[in-house]
């Protein structure tokens, strides 16, 4: 992770507030930051938030054949990815010490830990057994990773459901969730971390760093512990040397802080469960305000459906009768209708206006009908006359060749004049019926 480096004068304002027992946020030092839990729509997805440190979890799982050196054991798989959406300073795609570190550290607090029974999911020894995915995924980082991101991992653990299944001789049957309800699984005890950060080689101690107190931290204490006060994994870093007592410190202030946290998840998965039984509002959808326009929500009116019959008679019978109806249309002329309440035609005569372009339009048709004419005429002498000619001989006194020229055949220019002969004679009878029937 590349982050930008903080300057000399924020470094000293940030190591002065730690000696002063002050936060930037007005924690105290041993005080923890809010934590929220909420769940996806379907089992086995989560999002926890640390702050402003969110991390996303989802368990999925898959029936695969089991290793060879544990044949009745079911498979565990973590994965935690880093992307650029949640800090600049991270790199797409590229393993880096930091998150190599994380991984192998969720590891130890969930696989070696034991919390999960791995026996529980086999289906058949040798053979078939669940393997169970964690793929956590850091949305937003605000510092203390390693807490998100193991809180977020057990609670989608608990969370989820894995499919049922039954064993008939060889063959293994899996039942959807609407055939057989999932199977929780074998859940034992949930190990959470809890991270100190130490100033000036151990002489300050702050519980849950956020970022920036991690840029400026000269180390780092990572304890896991379940609610028995049962240590599942310890991890110092950063070449700092630390006293028997002050271990025994953090390991206090772990326990309470793991009580804590481990009610809220237990609570947070009762609230859930009940509220996916009566069918209510759950998943992300939950989270939202109500204030946002998103999340905008009427209150249902009751609707009273008795003597609805009655009632609409009481409205017929007290409304006013419609005051004239048409059975049928009135119709002016053949094969015209009034659309409308059936009131009779309103127009006017023609205005002057109309008037004169229905003139210019008469003129237009005579004089278009007699160039037809005139036209017509002329092409039927033309085909007389090569009729009684004989064909057109040219000789040349060289070669001695004949050239036929034989008459064409009829232009089509007549027919598309006789049909434009026809349109303007139909044009002319239409408007002769318009102006009679306005007139009228």
């Amino acid at each position: 992770m590349k982050a930008t480096p903080l300057s000399n004068c924020e470094r000293r304002f940030l190591l002065r507030a730690v000696e002063e027992r002050k936060r930037l946020d007005g924690r105290q030092c041993y005080d923890y930051r809010n934590v929220r839990i909420s769940f996806g729509a379907d089992y086995g997805c989560c999002v926890v938030e640390l702050g402003k440190t969110r991390v996303l979890g989802q368990v999925s799982c898959e029936l695969v054949p089991p290793k060879p050196n544990r044949p009745t054991e079911g498979i565990l798989f973590f994965n935690l990815e880093l992307s650029p959406m949640a800090a600049p300073g991270f790199e797409p795609g590229r393993q880096s010490e930091l998150l190599v570190k994380l991984n192998r550290l969720i590891e130890r607090c969930l696989r070696n830990s034991k919390c999960i029974d791995t026996e529980s999911l086999c289906v058949v020894a040798g053979e078939k057994v669940w393997q169970i995915r964690l793929d956590l995924h850091l949305l937003n980082h605000d510092g203390n990773i390693i807490d998100a991101a193991s809180i977020a991992g057990i609670v989608a653990l608990c969370h989820f459901r894995r499919p049922d299944v039954s064993v008939q001789g060889e063959e293994v049957t899996v039942y959807t969730p609407e055939e057989r309800d999932p199977v929780p699984l074998s859940i034992h005890h949930m190990p959470i971390c809890v991270s100190f950060a130490f100033f000036q080689q151990g002489t300050y101690l702050l519980v849950d760093p956020s970022e920036r107190e991690e840029r400026v931290m000269d180390g780092l204490l990572v304890i896991a512990m379940n609610k028995h006060r049962e240590i599942c994994t310890i991890q110092s870093s950063g070449g700092i040397m630390l006293v028997k007592d002050q271990v025994l410190r953090c390991s206090k202030i772990t326990a309470v802080k793991v009580a804590e946290i481990t009610e809220l998840i237990q609570k947070a998965l009762e609230n859930d469960q009940k509220v996916r039984k009566e069918g209510g509002k759950f998943g992300f959808a939950e989270s939202i305000p109500n204030q946002k326009i998103t999340a905008f929500k009427m209150e249902s009116a009751a609707v009273d459906t008795n003597n609805v019959e009655e009632q609409a008679e009481e409205i017929i019978t007290k409304a006013d009768p419609p005051s004239e109806v048409f059975a049928k249309p009135i119709l002016h002329t053949p094969g015209t209708a009034q659309i409308g309440e059936g009131i009779e035609n309103s127009w006017g005569d023609l205005e002057e206006s109309e008037r004169e372009e229905a003139v210019e339009e008469e003129g237009e048709s005579e004089a278009t009908a007699f160039e037809c004419q005139k036209m017509e005429t002329e092409d039927t002498s033309m085909m007389r006359e090569t009729k009684k000619d004989e064909p057109i001989v040219l000789s040349d006194s060289e070669e001695e060749e004949v050239v036929i020229l034989e008459p064409q055949e009829l232009p089509k220019k007549t027919r598309t004049q006789t049909n434009s002969k026809q349109e303007n004679t139909s044009k002319k009878a239409f408007n002769k019926r318009r102006r009679k029937k306005r007139a009228a």
